[in-house]
């Protein structure tokens, strides 16, 4: 790895601050990407970041958590939920947009928090991003499968060996979108762009057909008067509720600020854009119109959606667990429509899987890179593409989907990001003060305010995650400590700088 560097007046820029409040200086973090034997290739631009985002974020949701929130919780107001839910997505979307106009290394929340916080916040956020991203990416797996049974028509792909299950669906996805990200960060973006269009495609064909069968009435009232909620005691409340003793209600003002909680992670998706930032070609200029571009795009979908499916249907016909958007078109005798949002399901969630993997890849590498994790994985291959690492997070990734029941873990998920995006509006402010001479390709507005806004409106939403949430989140991060004072620590490529040894 490279050594010191030198600044205009003589002092080395390499990093800063000893031990657990060393960090990176963003000029050593840009060096390190020329860097022979771990240089990812540029070839990604604007529309190309714009794709990934719409892609991780256009996913089932659009298909069963529209419908199931309209009629358990929100009513008609769901598309409100969603303007709200986008508004706070949006908040944090800016920091993130300076961030990676000004560090266009990749890593995303990882070294970010490297640059302004210091090592040790650095390694939480990057262990934070690793649960994230590996959960994620195995639920969103196993739930391809389930559609790709419902698509051929046949029971899930799961078979039993020697009392085992195993879902040969969920591996199946993961091998074959690893291998495609081994081949080439490029390939696919171009995969993911045909696909990407094909769901979207299918987005629209259900917002134009729907249309005609909107009746008026379905949208009053449009907040429904407040409903008490199902109680729910013990771990399984949340945060909010179990501090304060407040009880949730279902519609009313309450519950659309409930529905807005639960519709805001079907925005999550333009954070993994970020990670990318070293394969762009031109981020100062790529990276905002990528994450921006893409969360627009993603809100003006699920809006429409929530529209046509409250007009079509009152939402008392929505409620239950087994409602999805084909359930409206069912009620109205458009019978086709289910293999249809089978079949766009099933895309959906194909550029989700692929998307995941590639953030997680990306988090790993700049970890390695820094010495936090083993150095060697940070190696790359002769198309400029982690292979070592992407191997890694597939076998992992893989096994967790493919022999383990994941869905109460999808919390986690959310969580995880949240906590991301509630350090990144922070260092925007820090950065701001400590760095003020950097060259910004974009500057979030209305410094500190916004981010102070996006903060606030994270910190709210993880409040209304479950208490066994937070302890499994907690579990997590002691034991990345534990990692990190074990290992991570002593091999730090920073840390053996100041001490002389590289």
């Amino acid at each position: 790895m490279t050594s010191h560097g030198k600044g205009a007046t003589g002092e080395p820029v390499s990093g800063s601050g000893q031990g657990l409040r060393r960090t990176k200086s963003i000029e050593q973090s840009i060096r390190d990407t020329d860097e022979p034997d771990t240089k990812l290739k540029k070839t990604l631009n604007s529309w190309d970041l714009t794709v990934f985002g719409v892609a991780v974020a256009v996913g089932a949701g659009i298909f069963t958590l529209t419908a199931r929130t309209a009629g358990n919780v929100a009513g008609p107001a769901v598309s409100l939920a969603f303007v709200f839910a986008a508004i706070a997505c949006g908040l944090a979307a800016l920091c993130y947009a300076e961030f990676a106009s000004t560090v266009p290394v990749a890593g995303s929340a990882y070294t970010f928090s490297y640059a302004t916080f210091g090592e040790f916040i650095a390694w939480i956020i990057g262990w934070d991003l690793i649960l994230e991203f590996a959960l994620a990416a195995a639920v969103v797996a196993k739930g391809w499968s389930l559609y790709l049974g419902e698509v051929l028509g046949t029971a899930s792909p799961v078979a039993t060996i020697g009392g085992l299950d195993v879902d040969w669906g969920a591996l199946l996805i993961v091998v074959v979108l690893s291998v495609l990200l081994v081949t080439g960060v490029k390939i696919s973006s171009r995969v993911s762009l045909i696909i990407t269009a094909i769901k979207v495609a299918v987005v629209l064909l259900i917002v134009v057909v729907g249309a005609f069968y909107i009746k008026a009435a379905n949208y009053s009232p449009y907040i429904p008067p407040a409903e008490p909620a199902e109680s729910e005691t013990g771990l399984t409340q949340s945060l909010f509720s179990f501090v304060t003793g407040a009880e949730g209600s279902n519609f009313g003002w309450y519950g659309l600020l409930a529905a807005a909680s639960l519709v805001f992670f079907a925005f999550i998706g333009f954070d993994i854009v970020a990670t990318t930032a070293e394969e762009t070609v031109d981020p100062q200029r790529s990276l905002p119109r990528g994450i921006l571009g893409s969360l627009a795009i993603v809100t003006v979908l699920y809006v429409a959606v929530t529209l046509i499916l409250t007009g079509m249907v009152n939402y008392t016909e929505l409620a239950g667990d087994s409602s999805t958007l084909a359930t409206a078109f069912e009620l109205n005798g458009i019978t086709w429509a289910q293999q249809i949002i089978s079949f766009g399901a099933l895309a959906g969630l194909t550029t989700v899987v692929m998307v995941l993997l590639l953030g997680q890849s990306r988090v790993l590498f700049a970890m390695s890179r820094d010495g936090l994790m083993p150095r060697a994985l940070a190696k790359t291959g002769s198309r400029g593409t982690p292979v070592r690492i992407t191997v890694l997070v597939a076998v992992v990734v893989a096994v967790l989907a493919t022999f383990f029941p994941i869905g109460t873990l999808e919390e986690m998920v959310n969580i995880g990001t949240l906590f991301a995006f509630v350090l990144v509006s922070i260092g925007v402010v820090v950065l701001r003060r400590t760095r003020p001479d950097l060259k910004r390709g974009f500057r979030t507005p209305l410094v500190p305010l916004v981010p102070i806004l996006a903060v606030v409106a994270c910190l709210w939403l993880m409040l209304n995650l479950s208490v066994e949430t937070w302890l499994r989140f907690v579990i997590w991060m002691a034991l990345g400590v534990i990692v990190y004072f074990a290992y991570s620590r002593r091999h730090s490529v920073l840390g053996r700088q100041q001490a002389g040894l590289e």
